[in-house]
């Protein structure tokens, strides 16, 4: 199972975020949406940075809530690890356990193509574990 296989299942849906907008209301966009990260994209659909709740929290701790009214571009990670549709699930898996973090833009032609999280991760390899599994008691059975 690879990446596309994934999107195909859940969506292409990406929420994102100009670089310009308030801290504060990409944090209203998180909480309404009921997520944790917003892409930022340029009119091309070029991603240009991420911004997570693990960002908002880690700046809010270091520097107060006044960084509410910065923008976006001031705390989003600029340097994005994004993955292709043809990789496959346990590489994407290592990329996020080794770069400790949850959300992987999906890119295609340098441009925005989708998103997944460790959860729809997570989901894909259980399911491929279980289909597997399945397999291989009927191989067993008509043994």
């Amino acid at each position: 199972m690879n990446v596309g296989s994934i999107l195909a299942q859940k969506g292409r849906d990406v929420a994102t975020i100009a670089a310009e907008v308030s801290i504060a209301d990409a944090v209203a966009e998180l909480a309404a949406r009921k997520i944790g990260a917003l892409v930022i994209v340029d009119s091309q659909l070029k991603v240009k940075g991420i911004i997570s709740e693990r960002d908002v929290v880690r700046t809010i701790g270091q520097k107060g809530p006044s960084i509410l009214g910065d923008p976006v571009s001031s705390v989003m990670t600029r340097q994005v690890i994004s993955c292709s549709e043809d990789e496959t699930i346990n590489e994407v898996m290592t990329r996020m356990t080794d770069g400790r973090f949850r959300h992987l833009p999906v890119v295609t032609d340098d441009r925005l193509a989708g998103i997944i999280s460790i959860g729809d991760v997570v989901k894909a390899r259980i399911e491929q574990v279980e289909h597997e599994a399945e397999e291989m008691r009927a191989y067993i059975a008509t043994a």
